[in-house]
């Protein structure tokens, strides 16, 4: 419920606008007098104040000032007649939404309040999370991290939704990090003191995930030598992650949807009735309109799924964030094993941010990871970056998700390794051919001569860099 404080003298307007603006979601409250308002407004807490800018005892600017001192999260509109050009801009500087002629207002009234309690409650939601200064929200073991704007609609996505049990749908590529998103829901949640249960229902086979989720009973299958418990059954009171729902059986998506709806269930085997109060977030990396027009998912499970919808961006499409991911990442990494010293340089980041990374986060963090185990300083070189990894540029990609690296891309970072080394690119790349067919061919140096068509003597000339 949203609350409205009117602070207005005319009693034909506070009137018309208390039924105009009251419904079963929002209720209003009317002050004909400013000091009474400003008393009124520390006992509620409004989300929205409509206040008329020559009100009296005290003026509307001032109210405007006092409200915005002792609740910086409240919305507060200034209506009168006509408003003075100087008057908006002082008000619109001191942090009023917006600035109302009265005359406009059974025009414009509605849209003004609706969009001014919706920035209010996204204000609200991002300050109920524990997002630090660098864009990071820290959950123990896991953290979600972006300064992007991408990102910052995400954090208040999560802040809005964790207060209430309405059933999420979480969607974005493979590796941007749904699961962790689906976490901070339930942290900042009523259920946070119950369980959270993340099954993949793309991991499990069909005739096992039934099982999984519902329990089942002793005897009811070969091997079911007990009763057993299902994920609803654990998390009973706490939230239930469903993992990739696109893929999960047809077979399955109706007894899903009988629990959403009902919420009730039956082990595998049995007749027994059971009910499970459990918050459902589901993940997809699929198009579930596109599946439900296919006859691959459930219709009415979709709409039963599709209440809110969080998407998280691919990691492409926020490069800024790229340099603060791998900076979190290399100090985990670093605390672990104790390398206070270690660090990114410059290069390396622009060559992080360059990359299309199609396995997003998790991609980056895999490639933190090997980065750190291959250096061999305190300082992260291009060169620390595996060639294995792929390490082709947004424009060398050949298509969108590919990990394959273009003959640009390779050209260009031997280029630039050659440069960090200070050597000739010529004979630093003659060098990286000569230890790849080494490895190749298990360091036969016959054999690695003859891939490169070169004699013996010539392969040993390139290959002394390597052992230089």
């Amino acid at each position: 419920m949203q609350t409205i404080l009117l602070i207005d003298s005319e009693s034909d307007f506070t009137e018309w606008a208390q039924r105009y603006l009251t419904n079963e979601n929002v209720k209003t409250a009317v002050a004909d007098r400013s000091d009474e308002g400003l008393k009124m407004a520390a006992e509620m807490k409004p989300d929205l104040v409509i206040c008329e800018l020559h009100v009296q005892p005290i003026g509307g600017m001032e109210v405007l000032k006092r409200l915005r001192m002792e609740n910086p999260n409240a919305m507060v509109v200034l209506t009168t007649g006509f408003p003075p050009t100087n008057s908006v801009i002082e008000a619109m500087k001191l942090g009023a939404y917006d600035f109302l002629r009265k005359e406009a207002l059974p025009y414009d009234l509605r849209n003004v309040v609706e969009t001014a309690l919706k920035a209010g409650d996204e204000v609200k939601a991002l300050q109920e999370l524990p997002v630090g200064p660098e864009g990071t929200i820290d959950l123990g073991d896991h953290a979600i991290i972006g300064r992007s704007s991408a990102m910052q609609e995400v954090f208040k996505l999560i802040g809005r939704v964790s207060r209430g049990d309405a059933v999420v749908t979480i969607t974005g590529e493979s590796g941007c990090g749904k699961e962790i998103v689906a976490r901070a829901i339930h942290r900042f949640s009523p259920r946070a003191k119950k369980e959270f249960v993340a099954i993949n229902c793309a991991a499990i086979p069909e005739n096992l995930l039934e099982s999984e989720l519902f329990g089942h009973e002793k005897g009811s299958f070969t091997g079911a030598q007990t009763q057993r418990q299902g994920r609803f059954e654990q998390c009973d009171g706490g939230t239930l992650f469903l993992d990739e729902i696109g893929d999960m059986p047809m077979p399955l998506q109706s007894k899903i949807l009988r629990v959403l709806q009902e919420g009730e269930y039956s082990r595998v085997g049995g007749n027994q009735t059971l009910r499970a109060d459990v918050r459902i977030i589901a993940a997809t990396h699929r198009n579930l309109e596109k599946e439900v027009e296919q006859g691959k998912f459930r219709e009415d499970l979709f709409y039963r799924l599709n209440v809110v919808r969080i998407h998280i961006p691919p990691l492409r499409e926020r490069t800024e964030d790229i340099r603060l991911l791998a900076g979190f990442f290399l100090q985990r990494l670093a605390k672990k094993r104790g390398l206070t010293r270690l660090r990114i340089a410059e290069d390396t980041y622009k060559m992080l941010e360059n990359y299309n990374w199609p396995g997003n986060v998790r991609e980056l963090e895999n490639t933190i990871q090997r980065a750190v185990a291959l250096a061999n300083a305190d300082v992260l070189l291009p060169r620390d970056i595996p060639l294995g990894h792929a390490l082709s540029t947004k424009e060398d990609q050949p298509s969108e998700g590919s990990g394959e690296m273009s003959l640009a891309g390779v050209l260009d970072f031997l280029l630039n390794e050659a440069a960090s080394a200070g050597v000739p690119p010529l004979e630093f790349i003659q060098t990286e051919l000569a230890r790849h067919a080494l490895n190749k061919h298990d360091g036969q140096k016959s054999a690695a001569a003859a891939l490169l068509s070169l004699k013996p003597a010539a392969f040993q000339k390139w290959l002394k860099g390597a052992s230089a």
